[in-house]
C-alpha cells in the first residue's frame, strides 16, 4: 500500500479549487489603488474592479441568477465587459460574450441555445439585438450598458448598467466554484457551415491559460495591456485574466484605427497588445507620423494559422516585439507558442521571419500537442515534410459542446483534441502549419499549401492582405485563385501578381486567377475563406 496516501487527504487547508477569481482578489488586496482598468478619462484601480465585480455578482444573485445559468454580453471592450469576467462567476453562473459583428438570426440561436437568463448590451447594436430578441420565445433580463464614448442607439434594457449595479451589495458572492470543472464560460465557433458550437471553458482552464499567457510572454506586474483584441473573442485569449494576474492596467478600445492604436500606446505607454495579422498590417501601413513619440519596447502577440512573413517583418523593423501563437477557441484560445531561441538573434530578417512564423510547442500549461496522422493516430517523423494533423489534450482543452454530445465525442477521438489543421513536425521539434484540411488545393493530383501562396502573395510591395482559396478548373480539378486587397493609392494588374508569385513558388503553385478587392473578414480578423470559395466558382483564369 502506498504510504503517500494513508491519512493525507484533500483538505480546505490543502486543497482549493482553480478559479481566476482569485487572481482578482490578490490584486485588489495587494494593490488596490494600482490603476486597473482605464477607458477615455475615465480610471478604476484595482480595489473599486474588485468592488463593483462583487455588487456585480451580488446584483445577478438578487435576481435569482445562479449556478448553470447563462449571463449574455453584447459588448464591446468597456469596463463593463471586463467586469462580466468576474461578477458573473461570482454569481455562480456562466458568461457567454456574444461577437458583436454577427447578424441577428444567429444571435439568437445563441441566445436561445444558451437559454440566456440576462443579457448586457450596448446601444451601438441595439438594431441587431432587438431583432434578435424579437425571435427569441422567451427574451431574456435586457440591461443597457451605456458608454460616454458612443452617442446613439436606442436604450432596449428594463435597467441600465450602473443602475443595476448599485442593486448589489457586494454580500454573499462565491469567492470560488464548487468545483474547478464547473463551466466559467461560453463561447461559440464561428459556424462557418451548419450552427455555430457552443464550446464550455471550466475555471480551471481559465486559471491555468491566464497564467500561461504571462508565462509565455514573460509579462512584468504591472503591464499595461491595450484591448485591440475583442474580449469576446475566447474572453479576449483569456488576457481577461491575465491582467489581473499581474495586476496590470487594462486599456479599453472600443475601436482598432492605427491613430487611437498608437495614440494609447503613446499615452498610456502600453507594453503589450494582441491580434490578428490584419490588426499588425494595420498599424504596419499607417503613416510613420502616427508612431512618433514612441520609444518603448511595445510587445505584441499574434495569432492565425500563419501569419504572412511580410508582417512578422514589418513589425520587427517598426521596433515592435512580436510573438506568435496559436490555438483555437477549443483551446481557451492560445495553446501553443513559437518560444524564441537565442540562436536565432543572429539570422537574417527573412531567416528570423520564417523561425517566428511558426506554430512552436505547446503552452507550458497545457499537456500535450502532436502532428498526428487522424486515421492512425501515431504521431508523424520530425521530418518537415510528412503532413499530420495537430492535436492537443490537457488542461486548457475545452469540457466539450454544449448539448452536442456527438461532435464532442467526434473532436475528442482517441483522446485527443482534433484541431483540423495540417502541419508538419520539423527536426527542432516545432510545429509548422500547412494547411487547414479543407483549405488545401489539390491540383492536378498536387498538393498546394493556400498559406504558402499567401504568404508569397503577401511580400508583393502593392498588397495589403491576400487569401488564397480554390477554383474549380477543368484540366486540374482545382487551382489556386487569389483575392487580393491592394495598399491605398497601389496600382497593379492580375498579370503582374501571378508573375511575382512564380518567380517565388513553383508554377502550379501560383495563382491562376487574381480578384481584387475588399476581402471579407469576421470581427477578429479572420478572412471568410467560405464566402471567397463561392466567389472563386465564378473567377476567370489568366493565360499565363
Amino acid at each position: 500500500m502506498n504510504p503517500y496516501r494513508i491519512g493525507l487527504e484533500r483538505d480546505a487547508a490543502n486543497y482549493a479549487p482553480l478559479t481566476p477569481l482569485t487572481l482578482l482578489d490578490w490584486s485588489a488586496f495587494t494593490y488596490p489603488d494600482h490603476p486597473s482598468v482605464i477607458h477615455g478619462e475615465r480610471r478604476h484601480t484595482w480595489g473599486e474592479t474588485y468592488a463593483r465585480c462583487r455588487r456585480l455578482g451580488s446584483a445577478l444573485l438578487r435576481r435569482g441568477i445562479g449556478p448553470g445559468d447563462t449571463v449574455a454580453a453584447m459588448l464591446p471592450n468597456v469596463p463593463a465587459m471586463y467586469e462580466l469576467h468576474f461578477g458573473v462567476a461570482m454569481a455562480g453562473a456562466v458568461l457567454n460574450t456574444l461577437n458583436t459583428r454577427l447578424d441577428a438570426d444567429t444571435i439568437a440561436f445563441m441566445l436561445k441555445h444558451a437559454e440566456a437568463k440576462v443579457l448586457f448590451t450596448d446601444r451601438e447594436f441595439c438594431a441587431t439585438v432587438a431583432k434578435a430578441l424579437s425571435a427569441l420565445p422567451a427574451k431574456p433580463l435586457v440591461i443597457d450598458v451605456d458608454d460616454p464614448a458612443f452617442a446613439g442607439g436606442e436604450p432596449l434594457g428594463e435597467i441600465e448598467y450602473e443602475t443595476f449595479l448599485a442593486s448589489g451589495d457586494g454580500e454573499n458572492v462565491r469567492a470560488a466554484p464548487d468545483d474547478e470543472w464547473d463551466a466559467i464560460s461560453l463561447n461559440y465557433t464561428s459556424g462557418t457551415t451548419g450552427n455555430p458550437k457552443g464550446v464550455v471553458y471550466h475555471h480551471r482552464g481559465a486559471y491555468l491559460n491566464a497564467v500561461g499567457n504571462a508565462l509565455v510572454w514573460n509579462m512584468p506586474r504591472h503591464a499595461v495591456y491595450l484591448w485591440t483584441l475583442p474580449m469576446f473573442h475566447c474572453n479576449g485569449w483569456c488576457f481577461a485574466w491575465t491582467t489581473a494576474a499581474v495586476a496590470g492596467t487594462n486599456v479599453c478600445l472600443r475601436k482598432v484605427e492605427a491613430a487611437p492604436v498608437f495614440d494609447a500606446i503613446r499615452r498610456h505607454r502600453v507594453t503589450h497588445y494582441c491580434g490578428a495579422p490584419i490588426v499588425h498590417n494595420l498599424l504596419i501601413n499607417a503613416p510613420a507620423d502616427l508612431r512618433a513619440g514612441i520609444e518603448h519596447t511595445v510587445h505584441c502577440l499574434v495569432a492565425g494559422a500563419a501569419p504572412p512573413a511580410a508582417v512578422i517583418e514589418g513589425m520587427e523593423r517598426m521596433g515592435f516585439d512580436l510573438t506568435h501563437i496559436y490555438g483555437l477557441t477549443e483551446t481557451y484560445g492560445p495553446a501553443a507558442v513559437c518560444a524564441k531561441r537565442a540562436a536565432w538573434e543572429s539570422l537574417e530578417l527573412a531567416q528570423r521571419a520564417e523561425r517566428n512564423g511558426r506554430q512552436g510547442v505547446r503552452y507550458p500549461l497545457e499537456e500535450g500537442m502532436c502532428v498526428m496522422d487522424p486515421a492512425t493516430m501515431r504521431p508523424v517523423p520530425a521530418d518537415g515534410e510528412t503532413m499530420g494533423e495537430i492535436m492537443f489534450r490537457g488542461n486548457i482543452t475545452m469540457k466539450g459542446y454544449l448539448k452536442n454530445e456527438q461532435a464532442t465525442r467526434e473532436a475528442f477521438a482517441g483522446g485527443w483534441f482534433h484541431s483540423g489543421d495540417l502541419a508538419v513536425l520539423q527536426p527542432d521539434g516545432y510545429v509548422k502549419i500547412k494547411d487547414r484540411s479543407k483549405d488545401v488545393i489539390i491540383s492536378g493530383g498536387e498538393n498546394v499549401s493556400s498559406l504558402e501562396v499567401e504568404d508569397a502573395l503577401s511580400r508583393h510591395p502593392d498588397v495589403m492582405v491576400a487569401a488564397v482559396v480554390a477554383m474549380p478548373d477543368p484540366k486540374w480539378g482545382e487551382v489556386p485563385c487569389a483575392f487580393v486587397e491592394l495598399k491605398e493609392g497601389a496600382k497593379t494588374d492580375a498579370a503582374e501578381i501571378i508573375a511575382f508569385c512564380r518567380e517565388r513558388l513553383a508554377h502550379f503553385k501560383a495563382p491562376k486567377a487574381v480578384v481584387f478587392g475588399t476581402l471579407p473578414k469576421t470581427s477578429t480578423g479572420k478572412i471568410q475563406k467560405f464566402v471567397l470559395r463561392e466567389q472563386a466558382k465564378g473567377a476567370q483564369a489568366i493565360d499565363t
